[in-house]
């Protein structure tokens, strides 16, 4: 049986209205908020489009990555209260809306919206620590998480309001330092008081995936600018192809089995670090890889035959191996085994980029669908009748 956060079997209702999530569904209000994420994704896209350099690539990556942690928490928000019911709704109403204006804020976030973005990111957060501890009034080891998490998420909005009064060097190390205290807050204050609906988490990352992935077409289609040449649809296609093997890679096997272990895990402590380590932390290199990726095609696109610099040789091949690498890791925290095609895929790939500058973009995309569809090959002959045993079991149970 599925564990629920409602222990009890019975719809609790705190003090000011929220009720207690027991259902495993994504709800509608769930893919509207996620959608106001899609264009966060795209702003980070766009600021390192418009700065194809390594600082325009780490900056780019540091936003997503504040962004990224803005999303978990709503994640875990969400498996543990409906956001449909009662004031919840609202609130997060209100959170779409503060996170719209983040979104816009992203192409200027190192510049003249630096201060914008802080302070409205911290009204992002704020609504997201507000909501958690309305809906703990009875739950003393939920509430002491959510006031550690309180504390790192002011050290996190606090420095990078301070970064907005600086530029270069000293304003990326701040923006680092916020990101990695906000995220290492958990690990601070313990993992036995955070609750989940196992399957409704693992779903909800499925669907992130589903929304970075849908910003690669986004970018193929930018990147074509409204025209049709034999060598735009070639690159489209190719860029199709890319996508879709990155869909496959999680799809196919991965996410069915992740979602199984999530579930099967032990309520509590096991779980919930299982939830944070692999699907809160190890979905960040994947996200990344992709959005580095759509960079990649949308440069490709519009310039097929010409050679790809090396900063969006790293975006499109790094960004690949990256994202396959978060598959590597993903796989080790649940069974600590290392899947080594993938591995060997993801260093092949970072050794190509050299070559990749030499080449006409189109030539240097085709290796890498030639490549990553060759280990999809690979995998879906060497996992056999198991690989079957599994969808169908899938199949069955949904």
């Amino acid at each position: 049986m599925m564990r629920t956060v409602a222990s009890t079997g019975e719809t609790r209702q705190p003090r000011i209205g929220a009720t207690l999530r027991e259902g495993e569904r994504v709800t509608p209000l769930e893919l509207f908020f996620d959608l106001v994420f899609v264009l966060a994704l795209t702003q980070c896209t766009a600021l390192m489009a418009h700065h194809p350099t390594w600082d325009g690539l780490a900056q780019g990556l540091l936003v997503l990555g504040v962004l990224w942690w803005t999303w978990v928490g709503y994640a875990w928000l969400t498996s543990v209260v409906d956001p449909e019911e009662g004031a919840v709704r609202l609130v997060i109403f209100g959170a779409i809306a503060a996170l719209l204006l983040v979104s816009l804020c992203v192409p200027e976030a190192f510049d003249s919206l630096a201060l914008a973005f802080a302070l409205i990111y911290g009204v992002v957060r704020t609504a997201h620590i507000a909501l958690f501890m309305l809906a703990s009034p009875e739950d003393d080891a939920l509430r002491h998480s959510v006031l550690g998490l309180a504390a790192s998420t002011m050290v996190a909005v606090a420095l990078l309001a301070t970064a907005s009064f600086f530029d270069g060097f000293a304003q990326g190390a701040l923006w680092a330092l916020a990101l990695f205290l906000d995220m290492a807050g958990p690990y601070f204050f313990g993992s036995e008081g955070w609750k989940l609906v196992p399957g409704h988490f693992a779903e909800r990352h499925g669907l992130i995936i589903i929304i970075a992935l849908g910003e690669s077409i986004v970018a193929i289609g930018v990147g074509a600018a409204g025209s049709l040449t034999l060598g735009i649809g070639a690159a489209a296609i190719l860029g199709v192809a890319l996508t879709a093997a990155m869909w496959w890679t999680y799809f196919d096997i991965v996410a069915i089995v992740a979602g199984r272990r999530l579930v099967e895990a032990e309520p509590g402590k096991v779980q919930n670090e299982m939830a944070r380590d692999s699907y809160s932390f190890l979905h960040l290199p994947m996200i990344a890889g992709i959005v580095l990726v759509a960079l990649g095609l949308k440069k490709t696109i519009g310039h097929f035959d010409e050679h790809l610099d090396v900063v969006l040789a790293f975006a499109l091949l790094g960004g690949l191996a990256l994202y396959l690498l978060g598959h590597v890791a993903f796989r080790y925290r649940h069974i600590k085994t290392i899947n080594r095609q993938r591995l060997l895929l993801a260093i092949v790939l970072l050794i190509l980029i050299p070559v990749g500058v030499e080449l006409p973009a189109l030539a240097t995309l085709a290796i890498a669908c030639l490549l990553i569809w060759a280990m999809i090959a690979y995998e879906t002959r060497s996992y056999g009748e198991g690989r079957h045993r599994v969808r169908r079991a899938e199949r069955a149970g949904a």
